[in-house]
């Protein structure tokens, strides 16, 4: 037997009134409570909803590639991090030769600096030197608190050169040895001693108390191609303890004195190569010859060459 379509309906329909129940309950204060129970409604449709969660497939395997990735990029910088201290030697001293201390840093070796290196104070240690090196120039400067370079010292290759206002030399006790300025060069050593063969060479004056050469050598004075003039307002004394002093010119070597008098004091006097004049036979003087004579005191006069040598008491007295 046929059943309509609208009878089908109207039976699931009433199926699912009947599958519902309700119920009242009373509360305390006497309001009704309705509960509504509906079991039928969790069928297939709430199995159809449900999705995983979660990453499958390319992503996953692509995931784990970057994970390894990272991890394999982690042990190698960790271990090139471990190779580079190990060949810096780094420490929590310092890095290489190079130790930070309390009151500084301390290098030990040869070290190389490529661009500039500032400083308070630079020494070795005790038992060892403290050199600098360079390849081309050696340059230490000085500023003034405005940042200017007021002194320089150059060391090149076949030259030292010094910039400052004032360069001095001090021994251990403090006591200038060296002095220049623009004004003067001063030498304070007991003695200036010059070893070179071929002498000091002056272009002006040389002012000193004392000219003396060392032991057994001789002492020369000598101008080749000019004038050699020696002067002092009181008085030039030539001195030789164990030799002979000479004096020698191309041209006239004049010994003049305005007020007082030149004295030769010696057991023996020679004047060498001195020209004679030979008489004629008419007994004629010639012109500007005379006779030179000799006190007892040593004084030198001349004469007529046609007269004896005599003298009055004037000439030949002990003093002017």
């Amino acid at each position: 037997m046929a059943v309509p379509k609208e009878l089908i309906r109207s039976r699931e329909g009433m199926g699912s009134v009947q599958a519902s129940s309700t119920s009242q309950e009373w509360d305390d204060s006497g309001h009704p409570r309705t509960s509504l129970a509906d079991n039928s409604s969790l069928g297939p449709h709430h199995n159809s909803s449900v999705y995983r969660i979660g990453i499958y497939g390319w992503r996953k395997r692509c995931l784990y590639l970057l994970v390894v990735t990272l991890f394999f990029m982690v042990v190698v910088n960790l271990a090139l991090t471990i190779w580079i201290i190990r060949v810096m030697d780094f420490s929590i001293n310092g890095m290489g030769r190079l130790r930070i201390l309390k009151d500084g840093l301390r290098l030990e070796g040869k070290s190389h600096f490529l661009h500039s290196v500032y400083a308070a104070k630079i020494q070795s240690r005790k038992d060892q030197e403290l050199k600098l090196e360079s390849s081309r120039n050696i340059t230490l400067n000085a500023r003034n608190k405005d940042g200017i370079i007021t002194n320089r010292l150059t060391l090149g290759p076949s030259s030292m050169m010094s910039f400052a206002e004032q360069f001095s030399i001090k021994n251990r006790k403090g006591e200038i040895l060296f002095q220049a300025d623009d004004k003067e060069v001063a030498i304070s050593a007991e003695r200036l001693r010059v070893t070179g063969p071929g002498g000091i060479h002056f272009q002006g004056s040389v002012q000193t108390p004392l000219v003396t050469a060392e032991p057994f050598q001789q002492l020369r004075l000598e101008s080749p191609t000019r004038t050699l003039n020696v002067k002092a307002p009181e008085g030039i004394g030539i001195e030789s303890r164990a030799g002979d002093i000479s004096a020698s010119c191309l041209k006239d070597l004049k010994l003049h004195s305005k007020e007082g008098a030149i004295w030769l004091d010696s057991e023996r006097v020679e004047l060498r190569n001195l020209k004679t004049a030979i008489p004629t036979t008419r007994g004629r003087s010639y012109p500007g010859i005379y006779q030179l004579c000799a006190c007892e005191n040593g004084r030198l006069f001349l004469a007529p060459p046609d007269k004896a040598c005599q003298a009055d008491n004037i000439v030949c007295k002990d003093k002017f």
